[in-house]
């Protein structure tokens, strides 16, 4: 009895002394930051496989971003000369890497995404959330080095929120350490927005002006701490779907394996967000027509899809051959207002106007114009479609027609090609389908970036999803409707960064781009 009594005792401290020495060893590599000789961070990004039941078009919210101080008020921190701040629902997301929180480190997958500015992941203190069960949650009491603010906040999303208090602590990026960065400590989470996720939390890479809390984002700390050489960062994601590396970022340069030629610089044309400028978009070299005069364009790693304007991307899946609803509606405006607004623009009278003419969007100063009533007088008012509705297929009709007769085409086909367009509306959850077996014969779509044309194969922008027993395919293009003076906007996401090789120059506050040589079998 006493022998056995004796070799638990050894063993129990074996155990102990295997496990010091290995702690030890653990927190005197993680306490110091080891720099790679040329100045890169280099992270390998994982893919998540996309299902149906995952894919979400991305959205725009009215976010609330506000934090409480603890001391008896609240301060906001939004979007100069906004009211609007541009976040997407997550579910959006296939790329993440990992990355330590504490010391010793404690490891997390996360998004890194373009698209804002705060580190999050679950907290231990997350017990009333289901969804912070099926990820792995910060421990404080774990970290030598965390340091408690306290202060809580709350950020919405589409589909649900996130929310918790600001920490703070070291974070391993790579094989290096940033000292003392704030993070989000998230106790509560939307139970259908983060429920079937891969990844624990957010990075985010956007300016700090767009940071809830005003937290200095992780990008900054990295420049201001010296741990890169340059003050740039790059993307490559990898399409491949049988590739198990889903792509690279690297911090403080770029890895020429994954780009050929020369980069087109970009400049950022609104701080907070990476946004730019983009030009007009074709469709098989044909002009849509509404960013002729110029649009905004954020670049956005952390939404899968490209997301634009109905009015263009209806006119993009019908050239593609995706399959949406069919809006009864639009084909209602058609029908009962469709003469009328073909009169009315060969008439000369401003398209802007037309539709407020009609009395189908908001009267100018409260006046009523003969036009309009010519119109009660002979549609009545039997229609009980809701009026903003009436109002948006109002205006995309008096487009679709304006940039046809643009083209000289004869009434008889315009008709018919609005009235396919009203067909090919994306369904209610931003999904259009298309036929695996034609994206050989579908035409190409390009996006005018600094007077250049960045076209997008079939290939690249159809988005392939793998069911039990077939094969989906899914546009790459989604519906997002952003009013001036914010929109017409674009979120250019995975889908056009995985086709161009991007780079993000914080120094010199501009976007580069090059074709992916990867993309081209090079």
């Amino acid at each position: 009895m006493s022998n056995q009594l004796t070799i638990t005792v050894l063993r129990i401290w074996f155990r102990f002394l295997l496990l010091t020495i290995c702690l030890g060893a653990w927190l005197g590599c993680s306490s110091a930051f080891t720099a790679s000789s040329n100045g890169l961070v280099k992270i390998g990004l994982k893919k998540r496989r996309l299902d149906l039941y995952s894919i979400n078009a991305a959205k725009i919210t009215r976010a609330d971003t506000s934090y409480d101080t603890g001391i008896g008020y609240t301060a906001s921190f939004e979007k100069p000369k906004a009211d609007l701040v541009y976040l997407k629902n997550y579910l959006d997301t296939q790329y993440y890497g990992e990355v330590g929180i504490g010391s010793p480190p404690q490891s997390f997958t996360v998004v890194f995404d373009t698209g804002s500015s705060n580190l999050w992941v679950p907290s231990s203190k997350c017990v009333l959330s289901i969804t912070c069960y099926f990820h792995s949650k910060f421990r404080a009491r774990m970290s030598r080095t965390y340091t408690k603010i306290g202060i809580p906040c709350k950020i919405h999303y589409g589909s649900g929120s996130i929310s918790g208090f600001f920490g703070q602590d070291h974070v391993k990026l790579g094989d290096g350490t940033i000292i003392d960065q704030e993070f989000v400590e998230v106790t509560r989470e939307g139970f259908l927005a983060f429920l079937g996720t891969q990844f624990d939390g957010i990075l985010g890479l956007g300016f700090q002006d767009i940071a809830v809390g005003q937290a200095t984002p992780v990008w900054f700390n990295m420049v201001q701490q010296g741990h890169v050489s340059q003050k740039i960062f790059s993307l490559w994601l990898n399409r491949d779907p049988i590739s198990e590396l889903g792509g690279e970022i690297v911090f403080g340069g770029l890895d020429w394996r994954h780009f050929r030629g020369d980069h087109t610089y970009v400049p950022v044309t609104e701080r907070g967000y990476w946004q730019i400028d983009v030009g007009d978009i074709f469709i098989d070299n044909k002009s849509t027509g509404m960013c002729e005069y110029g649009c905004a364009a954020i670049v956005d790693s952390g939404t899968s899809f490209l997301a634009g304007p109905t009015t263009v991307v209806t006119q993009i899946n019908h050239a593609i051959g995706a399959q949406g609803i069919v809006s009864l509606e639009c084909k209602s405006v058609v029908s009962n207002y469709g003469n009328l607004i073909w009169e009315t623009l060969i008439s000369g009278l401003r398209p802007e106007i037309i539709c407020i003419d009609f009395g189908l969007c908001v009267y100018n100063n409260g006046s009523r114009t003969i036009l309009e009533t010519l119109v009660d007088d002979k549609v009545g008012n039997e229609s009980t479609v809701d009026e903003s509705a009436l109002c948006t297929f109002c205006e995309m009709i008096v487009f679709w027609i304006q940039v046809q007769l643009k083209q000289q085409k004869a009434k008889e086909k315009i008709f018919k090609y609005v009235d396919e367009l009203c067909e090919r509306l994306p369904d209610p959850t931003g999904k259009s389908f298309l036929d695996c077996n034609a994206v050989t014969s579908m035409p190409h779509v390009s996006f005018t970036i600094a007077n250049k044309s960045f076209p997008l194969s079939p290939e690249q922008y159809v988005v392939r999803v793998e069911q039990k027993y077939a094969t989906i395919c899914l546009s790459g293009f989604t519906a997002l409707d952003v009013p001036p003076p914010q929109g017409p906007l674009w979120i250019l996401g995975d889908v056009f960064l995985g086709a161009y090789h991007t780079v993000f120059d914080f120094g010199n506050l501009r976007k580069e781009k090059e074709k992916g040589s990867w993309w081209d079998g090079v």
